[in-house]
């Protein structure tokens, strides 16, 4: 069986969420099976594992309407895409597409990095229910990241198609911090700064964290950091990094009280698993999908209450609780794994090579 995997919303210079999931997929799916990928630019092989790979055009091209005689000729069985969006006039291979979460009907702003055109049409797409109902039935099998997403997409009754739980993981191999090197008084943000992301409210806390530093990690635009800038409380310490490299962002979290994410809306939160998976304690709001994700061991705050979250942050000032966060971290994190996520696609690609037989 041959598994084509769609990498062409890898970024070409760092990962975002959708990236590292579509590379981590790959990297842990080639080793049990025969997998190659289809890429729209070299330079995202940079950010790639080193599997057999076909160079196509963008997905979002107008071109992609008709991807699908592109991908014919190679011969797949099963094709992989971890959006929803691929072509598919004319297939002839088993499909599963992905939708990792329902977070932009209820907040519509589209990520700013796509093109003008492709945004005001992301706006009308999420207008309505029944364009995911047209896109997700074209696949054989649906994947999805949680059982909250999961539940959303029955709820909704988005797919008459098979649904599958292809989770997210932290990167495998992470080394425990040592409690005993103790911690800076710093707390780490991963992730962007669209709206529902809600960094404003961290930003309010800092003004109850005297001595304390709010790291905000991720690439930021000048519009947006001023904003945030203006927020920040007298006397309050946040730095904006504006980027970090990997090796910047485990060093940071091997030092750090707590990661903080205190988002209003979510499909997954990566973040907290792969700060779980150092042993750094998390908080983080709380909304179905982060209890879904953090379970005991995150410390959840109401995400509209910056005392609450500067309270828990000053929970983790005692030892011996901040300890024990940490051990119940590592045992949650424990259960999260590409290699099973693997495992999970292979078997679905199987029941569509089953089913397309008879």
């Amino acid at each position: 069986m041959k598994i084509v995997i769609d990498a062409r919303f890898t970024r070409t210079d760092h990962h975002d969420g959708i990236s590292r999931y579509g590379a981590s997929l790959i990297a842990a799916t080639a080793k049990i099976a025969d997998v190659s990928m289809l890429v729209s630019d070299v330079r995202q092989l940079a950010l790639l594992p080193d599997v057999p790979y076909t160079l196509i055009s963008s997905p979002l091209s107008p071109l992609e309407l008709f991807v699908a005689r592109k991908v014919n000729a190679i011969g797949a069985d099963v094709v992989v895409c971890p959006m929803q969006t691929m072509g598919t006039w004319g297939r002839k291979y088993g499909l599963i597409l992905t939708l990792h979460d329902l977070i932009y009907y209820e907040h519509p702003t589209p990520p700013g990095f796509l093109p003008a055109p492709v945004r005001l049409l992301w706006r009308l797409y999420h207008k309505a229910f029944w364009p995911q109902r047209l896109l997700l039935n074209r696949a054989d099998t649906v994947a999805t990241i949680s059982r909250t997403t999961a539940a959303l997409m029955a709820k909704y009754r988005l797919t008459r198609r098979p649904v599958r739980i292809i989770a997210n993981a932290p990167q495998p191999a992470q080394e425990h911090r040592n409690p005993a090197d103790g911690t800076d008084k710093a707390i780490v943000y991963m992730g962007s700064f669209m709206p529902y992301k809600n960094v404003e409210t961290m930003v309010a806390g800092m003004a109850g964290l005297p001595g304390y530093t709010l790291h905000l990690l991720s690439r930021i635009t000048p519009g947006r950091r001023a904003e945030l800038e203006g927020m920040v409380p007298p006397g309050a310490s946040v730095v904006f990094h504006d980027g970090v490299t990997d090796a910047e962002y485990d060093g940071l979290l091997r030092r750090a009280t707590a990661l903080v994410s205190l988002s209003r809306a979510e499909g997954y939160g990566l973040p907290l698993v792969e700060a779980m998976a150092v042993g750094t304690p998390v908080i983080a709001s709380d909304i179905p999908i982060f209890r879904e994700v953090g379970g005991d061991a995150a410390i959840y705050v109401d995400p509209e209450s910056p005392e609450q979250f500067a309270a828990a942050v000053a929970q983790l000032q005692d030892d011996t609780h901040w300890q024990d966060i940490s051990r119940r971290s590592l045992d949650r994190a424990a259960g999260f794994s590409w290699d099973e996520s693997a495992r999970e696609l292979v078997d679905a690609a199987r029941e569509i090579m089953a089913k397309r037989r008879r």
